[in-house]
């Protein structure tokens, strides 16, 4: 639990969507003073959970409007989160990288920590934006002369670094799966922590694991989180008629290659010669097994999340149970937009541990200082065998 004081544990939460970054946050100890989003269904859930938001554009939106709503002066937050949207650096797609107008979201992100310096900031974003290179600016386009990172060809991530450095931020970065932090979830993501006044943050431990000898420590699987809901699911879309005919054939925990022979290259269509494992086609989950990553809607060919046992995708309810959202955490919007709110959120249990570490480094508690040196290297052995195991630290 935060020792912080209210003054000292104020978070302005950037790109902020459904929440689920914020809430694990406010889980740790930390106050949420205000979100931004530029949607309007994200900007209505939040105002419909009691929170304060900046309804825009944030390349419209100033530093000093910012601190003057939240009440706040430069330097004075405990924290900036966010996650600038992810869709230029998915591993599916074009891929344009910062060079698609939304990557441009990423200066506006450090444009607001360069003017407000909180003491540390977030930023998450999906892992693709380790391996994305700027490689799409016409020849015709480049000024060799222009400075501005957006124009120049390279390594997006190194540039995003590169600019956390030039304000005088520590950096660390990994690759964390949420399923290691309580949630019952495979979820990678790519997290940033900075630090302006060059304390000792590190990536947060894995609390969860495959393997363990006490059950409270493994993975929380999809019967943890959603089992009691099975017959009482909610606000839930469907599958088309002809999809559901194959997903009836296909059993717990399998998919399209559990079909009869005979039917496979008609359910498939035009993937059936395609290359890849195609795992998301006539998925259906099991309860026994933490869920796959989310999407932002369960019923896409490529992608489906079908109940263990029920004949429907995954319900709005049973996707906020997934992320971790409170069961009285209220969505605003269409069904639509509601699976897109949760399906892009961070899970609870991962942003509470970020926090978590976070307000352990700024308490000072976060490591034992001993001056034991005989037989620490079977401890160093085994901090080090957790992190390759569970975490995928500075990745690529």
């Amino acid at each position: 639990m935060s020792t912080l004081q209210k003054n000292e544990s104020s978070v302005i939460s950037l790109f902020s969507g459904g929440m689920g970054l914020d809430i694990g946050l406010m889980q740790a100890g930390l106050n949420i003073q205000i979100g931004q989003d530029i949607d309007k269904a994200c900007v209505s859930t939040m105002r419909l959970n009691g929170h304060s938001v900046i309804d825009g554009d944030i390349r419209k939106i100033s530093a000093e409007e910012i601190l003057k709503l939240s009440g706040l002066a430069r330097e004075e937050p405990f924290l900036i989160c966010g996650g600038p949207p992810c869709q230029p650096f998915s591993t599916a797609g074009k891929r344009l990288g910062i060079n698609d107008p939304r990557g441009s979201l990423f200066m506006d992100y450090i444009r607001m920590i360069d003017a407000i310096r909180p003491r540390f900031f977030i930023m998450e974003n999906v892992k693709g934006l380790i391996s994305s290179s700027i490689n799409h600016v016409p020849l015709s386009e480049r000024n060799k002369e222009n400075k501005d990172p957006r124009s120049q060809r390279g390594s997006v991530f190194k540039i995003v670094l590169d600019e956390f450095e030039k304000l005088g931020y520590t950096t660390i970065y990994g690759v964390l799966d949420a399923v290691n932090y309580g949630v019952p979830q495979f979820r990678e993501r790519l997290i940033i922590i900075g630090s302006r006044d060059h304390e000792n943050i590190f990536l947060p431990m894995p609390s969860h694991f495959q393997l363990h000898q006490k059950k409270d420590y493994l993975w929380h699987t999809l019967r943890d989180a959603i089992f009691d809901l099975e017959n009482n699911p909610g606000e839930c879309a469907s599958f088309s008629k002809d999809r559901l005919d194959f997903l009836k054939m296909v059993p717990e925990g399998g998919n399209w290659k559990d079909l009869p022979p005979d039917l496979i290259k008609e359910a498939m269509g035009g993937a059936y010669l395609s290359g890849g494992g195609k795992v998301g086609f006539y998925r259906r989950l099991s309860y026994d097994q933490p869920s796959p990553t989310l999407v932002t809607t369960p019923v896409q060919k490529a992608s489906m999340l079908c109940h263990p046992t029920k004949d429907r995708p995954l319900s709005v309810t049973e996707y906020a149970r997934i992320q971790q959202f409170p069961d009285d955490w209220v969505f605003a919007g269409t069904t639509s937009a509601k699976y897109c709110q949760i399906g892009n959120a961070v899970p609870v249990g991962l942003s509470r541990a970020l926090g978590q570490m976070l307000v352990a480094v700024a308490n000072n508690s976060a490591i034992i200082k001993s001056k034991r040196t005989r037989g620490t290297d079977i401890h160093l052995k085994i901090q080090n065998a957790m992190s390759k195991q569970e975490n995928t630290i500075n990745g690529y």
